[in-house]
């Protein structure tokens, strides 16, 4: 169970992830930051994308584990963070399957 804290320390680390792939990406995807989980000791956060097309998602995974340290960096610039948490990415596969989902969902009410 996530403190209050750790909800808005989350909360502000996908805000700045999102900031921070409107400017920095050159993937000719959209990259869209769902979520991102801190640890409970502030060290470790874990930023989740969704990424469109999905054919650009190794290549936007790529791109984005390479920023990682440009990502704290901006996290130390921008923020108030003590400590600064070392950063990954990864594809947020509960947003796909929600995606996929709903996908199906459209399908079957079409071919009704």
């Amino acid at each position: 169970m996530e403190s209050r804290r750790q909800t808005q320390v989350s909360q502000v680390i996908a805000q700045m992830a999102g900031d921070f792939f409107a400017r920095e990406s050159n993937v000719k995807a959209l990259i869209t930051v769902t979520h991102a989980d801190i640890s409970p000791t502030y060290k470790e956060v874990t930023v989740f994308i969704s990424v469109m097309p999905e054919a650009m998602e190794t290549q936007a995974l790529k791109f984005a584990k390479r920023a990682r340290t440009d990502f704290r960096a901006y996290i130390k610039k921008q923020g108030r963070f003590h400590p600064i948490p070392v950063v990954d990415f990864a594809i947020d596969l509960g947003e796909k399957n929600r995606q996929r989902i709903d996908e199906l969902t459209r399908k079957d009410i079409h071919n009704e």
